[in-house]
């Protein structure tokens, strides 16, 4: 083999490695800046995500709820009557509404958001009762 030859297939290989290196480093670029924007979306979430978190602490800690809608006043009214700890049932009872399983759960459900609100408690499984501050 002469040199001639031997330089030719070096320099074609330099030339194939150039090139693959331009590919990768292309590759780099654009997985960089994919990297990029999510790591901007990650912390547009976080922000998202604790902006929330500090209007539902705040709104769960407030004395009185802003609204409350006419079917949970109605519940609430139950409740202040000195009648103890009440399952869904007996507010359904109490409401005059029937007590078929559709209309339990959806008492329950409104019972469940009232103890998120802090409005009222659930001591045990089922058994929800006023918060000490209103009761």
């Amino acid at each position: 083999m002469n040199t001639t030859t031997v330089l030719d297939r070096i320099a074609a290989r330099q030339a194939a490695a150039a090139a693959a290196l331009d590919e990768v480093r292309e590759q780099q670029a654009k997985l960089a800046a994919e990297a990029a924007a999510i790591e901007c979306e990650l912390a547009d979430l976080a922000t998202t995500h604790q902006t929330l978190t500090k209007i539902l602490e705040e709104e769960m800690t407030t004395s009185e709820p802003a609204v409350i809608s006419e079917p949970s006043q109605q519940i609430i009214a139950v409740f202040t009557t000195d009648c103890g700890a009440l399952r869904a049932k007996d507010v359904c009872l109490a409401l005059g509404i029937g007590t078929e399983p559709n209309n339990v759960e959806g008492i329950r459900a409104k019972l469940k958001r009232l103890v998120n609100r802090h409005i009222l408690t659930e001591s045990q499984p089922g058994l929800f009762t006023l918060t000490e501050k209103r009761a």
